[in-house]
């Protein structure tokens, strides 16, 4: 039995899978936890799993910097530790994972109905693939291309600057700056709590009044998801205020795949992965979308002509962590 996992900030799922007679992956049973619930990872581990289940083999995606096998998540605090693990399951093959880098291995072995390409003009190409990856942070990976095969490698790029492209942007990145004095990263605006922050910001610029079905403040958790209830009235046209701060997203979503996609020179072309990608695929379809990813001078033909695959499917980092052994 190999056991999978996928932690995040915000849920923790975990899997058990086997081979079926094909020799593909198939899953057993899952469950998924609220991450902050939780003091530890191992308070999770012990509940998922029963005393007598036979473990033989282990892989976690983790949202956080993988280092020597051990792992401090970025939005919990939480250490995670492979040869803690391997003790605790009895095997040594336990790997832990950068949560993109299992995700870039799931959309590789995800079948062609679970990518939507964004991209009418794609030409299939080989070469890296870049995956960008929207939730509760940023993450950023690459499947590099060895002439044969793809191998995953992480990155935390989502921490790298926010790099702003037009005057509203600038003064998005003005407002930012009030609250993140030394460093304000993508990941800072391209995760859930960006719908928030795109709207405090466009409603104290004047773009537009308030919007009455939006909590005034962002943690009080008795009128809703604040972050969901913004994303969702953008999406329908319920508001202009909310319909300004999806069509922001979208653009600064494009915008960054773009970058990603220059630095690793994804001829391969680009995944897009995560819980947001779905819940707004109408935002990314819509024609402004490409045409951020493109915005980038001379290398706009190139970008013109690579594919861009949204990955639909929520457990892909769950697919990913039960191949690794075998890919």
């Amino acid at each position: 039995m190999i056991l999978a996992g996928d932690i995040g900030g915000t849920k923790t799922a975990l899997a058990l899978y086997s081979k079926n007679s094909r020799g593909k992956m198939q899953c057993e049973v899952e469950q998924t936890f609220a991450s902050n619930d939780y003091p530890q990872f191992n308070d999770i581990l012990e509940l998922f799993l029963k005393a007598d289940t036979p473990i033989n083999a282990a892989c976690f995606g983790i949202a956080g910097p993988i280092v020597d096998q051990r792992c401090q998540t970025t939005n919990l605090p939480w250490t995670i530790d492979a040869r803690e693990l391997s003790a605790k399951l009895g095997t040594n093959k336990v790997r832990l994972l950068n949560d993109l880098e299992a995700m870039a291995i799931g959309i590789l072995n995800s079948p062609p109905t679970d990518l939507l390409e964004l991209n009418p003009n794609a030409q299939t190409k080989n070469g890296n693939i870049a995956v960008i990856a929207a939730g509760t942070g940023l993450g950023q990976a690459i499947l590099y291309w060895d002439g044969q095969q793809h191998q995953p490698m992480a990155t935390e790029g989502g921490h790298t600057d926010f790099a702003p492209q037009t005057l509203q942007q600038d003064q998005f990145l003005s407002y930012l700056r009030k609250q993140f004095t030394d460093h304000v990263s993508w990941e800072r605006v391209l995760c859930g709590d960006g719908f928030s922050q795109l709207y405090d910001f466009l409603l104290e610029t004047g773009f537009a009044p308030a919007c009455a079905t939006v909590p005034s403040n962002r943690n009080n958790a008795s009128g809703g998801d604040r972050n969901a209830i913004i994303s969702r009235m953008g999406l329908n046209n319920e508001d202009p205020l909310c319909f300004e701060v999806v069509r922001l997203f979208a653009e600064l979503y494009a915008a960054e795949a773009g970058n990603l996609a220059l630095k690793c020179l994804s001829t391969g072309g680009v995944f897009i992965g995560g819980g947001i990608g779905p819940k707004i695929r109408p935002a990314l379809e819509h024609a402004d979308f490409l045409r951020a990813f493109t915005a980038k001078g001379r290398f706009k033909p190139l970008l013109s002509q690579m594919s861009i695959k949204l990955s639909l499917n929520p457990n892909t980092p769950l697919i990913g962590a039960a191949n690794y052994f075998s890919a």
